[in-house]
């Protein structure tokens, strides 16, 4: 009779994710050995991989297991009672809480998932790509049937660059953080998408 796993065994696992996405995001994939990880966990390099079989599980862990939390994050989202405005303020909220407890995660997920193989990297990304659709959905919402309503991906895109970069400049203990920068990421983008207009001589209507 196989032995069940104990108590502790799914929080381990969550601490050496942690621990091996803060690695990778300092040092860098390449960089880390199983060792550094095994140290940072303070277990030996045997325990580590009765978790893990070695470092790219890990990668794959830490880049999927982020994704697809956003994505629920988005899925939950995408049937509310909310709908315009309010509800692209409530997922800007949402998705930048989620970032302010994963940076190490996401700074992964952006720089690392080049090392990824294909159909690995295929399955992130379409997570991605759903994360991406669910956000398109909110803002064309705020301009349905109008001219620009085509640029609500491309309007995503400049949204999420926005977004998806806060961990390079902000600071640990700075005078913002992620839950102040919140709405006013909401209030920039969307004082902003009133004055997109469609490109001169483009008809789409």
């Amino acid at each position: 009779m196989a032995r069940g796993r104990s108590a502790t065994y799914d929080d381990q696992r969550e601490l050496i994710l942690e621990r091996a996405a803060q690695l990778f995001a300092r040092r860098g994939y390449p960089s880390t050995s199983m060792n550094q990880v095994a140290e940072a966990c303070n277990l030996s390099k045997a325990t580590l991989y009765h978790y893990y079989r070695d470092k790219y599980a890990l990668l794959v862990s830490i880049a999927d297991e982020h994704v697809s939390r956003l994505a629920a994050l988005v899925e939950a989202e995408d049937t509310p009672p909310l709908r315009g405005e309010p509800r692209l303020r409530q997922l800007i909220d949402r998705i930048v809480a989620e970032y302010a407890h994963a940076q190490d995660a996401h700074r992964v997920l952006t720089e690392d998932v080049k090392f990824l193989e294909h159909a690995d990297r295929e399955r992130v990304l379409d997570k991605e790509r759903q994360v991406v659709a669910g956000f398109a959905r909110a803002v064309a919402e705020m301009r349905p049937g109008t001219p620009v309503a085509h640029l609500s991906k491309p309007l995503t895109m400049l949204l999420f660059g926005m977004v998806n970069w806060m961990f390079t400049w902000m600071k640990p203990n700075g005078e913002l953080d992620h839950a102040a920068l919140a709405p006013i990421v909401a209030d920039l983008f969307i004082g902003g998408v009133g004055a997109v207009r469609a490109s001169p001589g483009e008809n789409r209507t």
